[in-house]
């Protein structure tokens, strides 16, 4: 297995493959409480200026990728509406005695692990190679996972990511987490 930056078309058609498969519309109630769900889908135009500007991280067993992991720098912040208020709460949410939303980070678009290949530590290997190509650029990787996915709480936790704030909106429960790389 390679861990790599996503850099052809062919890649990111496929992290959008696997993405439609793992999307909370998807799955049976057991799989989203036992696998884990994603929330959010992108367009392939949506990819495409996200990746031109940081490259998206993947895992391949040979020509098939079987995993991402997404940046989202703070400038595509209005590129997926359903984000939008997440970011809105950085302005909010105090971290070390500042607004998060002062500190420079990225957020980890979304991640995820083809079933066939979890629980091999792909997860990790993804994560790693993040803070190999993004910590020299940036202090802090954070995300948002709903309270209610549990396998994903519990992978990013294992990681080293750290709660900072929890709230609710309409759907759900969610949890700020920072991956401090200081």
């Amino acid at each position: 297995m390679e861990i790599k930056r996503a850099e052809t078309n062919n890649e990111l058609h496929q992290i959008l493959a696997l993405q439609k498969e793992n999307h909370l519309d998807n799955l049976s109630a057991n799989s989203k409480a036992n696998k884990g769900f994603l929330t959010v889908m992108h367009s392939f135009e949506m990819l495409i200026t996200m990746n031109t500007k940081a490259s998206q991280i993947i895992a391949k067993d040979g020509d098939k990728v079987v995993a991402y992991a997404l940046v989202m720098l703070k400038e595509f912040k209005n590129l997926v509406p359903v984000l939008i208020p997440m970011f809105e709460n950085f302005e909010q949410i105090i971290f070390k005695g500042s607004k998060l939303s002062n500190f420079n980070y990225y957020v980890m678009g979304q991640i995820c692990v083809d079933d066939a290949y979890k629980r091999q530590g792909v997860l990790n290997k993804l994560y790693l190679k993040h803070k190999e190509v993004y910590s020299k650029m940036f202090d802090y990787c954070v995300t948002e996972v709903s309270s209610s996915n549990i396998p994903s709480m519990l992978a990013h936790e294992k990681t080293g990511f750290k709660t900072i704030h929890t709230f609710k909106d309409a759907t759900d429960e969610w949890n700020i987490l920072v991956w401090d790389w200081n």
